[in-house]
């Protein structure tokens, strides 16, 4: 059988799901790669995307050259309803158990996976865990993947000996079988990328000595609302403390504080936990939810934040502002009739 592959999001990160498939096919004895319009007839394409229509549009018209096509993906079950996502379950099948276990097709991606170099400068792609308990109103891990953060693998599934790793898992810390799956990914002595972030809300004393144990590339947190505040905090210290008592020192550089902005929160707010976070000494990293509509001053406070060099002058956002947008800032000090907020989005928008 002639399969063909389709990434409709592009090939700036590797599909999981086509690895996976590309792999089982091989396994049949079928022929795989990737489509293209030139070959006569294909027996089956597949098309997968996780980002919905706005942002990765999908292939028109379909391939015609194919007695069956298959869509799937979270991007195809995602809709924009009123300024905001809805997922339908109903259009993400998952993937059948012979497929979603099966050891990926590394092959497909080498310019990120480095397949074809030496072993210990290859990337692994993964999952170890699935689902998550928070249901945050602007993530769709909860209805996709359930409430429950559970373990569906152990590292062997995906990893053979690859010196980095890079897991997608929701919410690993959550899950009852954490730190056993933590002190697999500290034996790997690979370096460890968990690219959906870790939830400080959950680490512990002893989580967090695990991992400062790994070799782990700049961990990123989450601090996305004000209910947040207090526990994310706590989990920080811990965090940072661990780093300090194991390696010596800390620098702000070390970790990274996601701050969803435009969803439910006020300018006020947004400052407010981006003060947080520094007095953790942890770098904010502003999120924009549905970026079009967002103020003129949250847009310009994730350029603060965001870029390293521009933060690393300027640790205050008025200095910030002050010193690069000198023109319209002398005239409000002169008369503040307005906040700051509101005198931004007037004269920046």
């Amino acid at each position: 059988m002639l399969v063909g592959l389709i990434d409709v999001d592009g090939h700036n990160f590797p599909n999981l799901c086509l690895m996976k498939l590309s792999a089982y096919h091989k396994a049949q004895g079928d022929d795989v790669g990737w489509y293209s319009p030139d070959v006569p007839m294909y027996d089956l394409v597949y098309m997968t995307k996780v980002f919905r229509e706005e942002y990765s549009k999908d292939m028109a018209p379909p391939p015609l050259n194919a007695k069956r096509v298959i869509k799937g993906g979270t991007g195809y079950a995602i809709k924009l309803v009123d300024g905001k996502e809805v997922y339908n379950k109903d259009l993400d099948p998952p993937l059948p158990d012979e497929v979603e276990h099966i050891y990926p097709d590394y092959s497909l991606y080498p310019e990120h996976t480095g397949y074809g170099k030496p072993l210990r400068q290859q990337t692994a792609y993964g999952f170890l865990t699935r689902g998550c308990p928070r249901g945050c109103h602007f993530c769709h891990v909860a209805p996709k993947e359930g409430k429950c953060s559970r373990k569906v693998a152990d590292l062997s599934e995906f990893w053979n000996g690859q010196g980095h790793i890079c897991l997608s898992d929701p919410n690993i810390l959550a899950c009852k079988d954490a730190l056993p799956l933590l002190k697999q990914l500290i034996d790997s002595g690979a370096t460890v990328e968990f690219n959906q972030g870790l939830d400080a809300r959950l680490i512990t004393p002893e989580k967090a000595r695990l991992l400062v144990s790994m070799r782990i590339k700049q961990p990123h947190f989450a601090m996305d609302s004000m209910s947040a505040l207090e526990p994310v905090k706590r989990g920080l210290q811990y965090y940072v403390e661990a780093y300090r008592q194991r390696h010596g020192k800390w620098n702000w550089r070390n970790a990274k504080v996601f701050c969803l902005t435009n969803f439910d929160t006020t300018h006020e707010q947004d400052m407010e936990r981006v003060k947080v976070i520094q007095e953790c000494e942890c770098q904010p990293y502003v999120m924009i939810y549905n970026k079009p509509s967002a103020r003129a001053i949250t847009r310009r406070l994730q350029r603060w934040t965001n870029n390293t060099a521009l933060y690393a002058k300027y640790r205050d956002f008025i200095e910030y502002q002050r010193d690069n947008y000198k023109a319209v800032i002398e005239p409000w000090q002169k008369d503040k009739k307005e906040t700051v907020s509101q005198w931004l989005d007037r004269l920046l928008a």
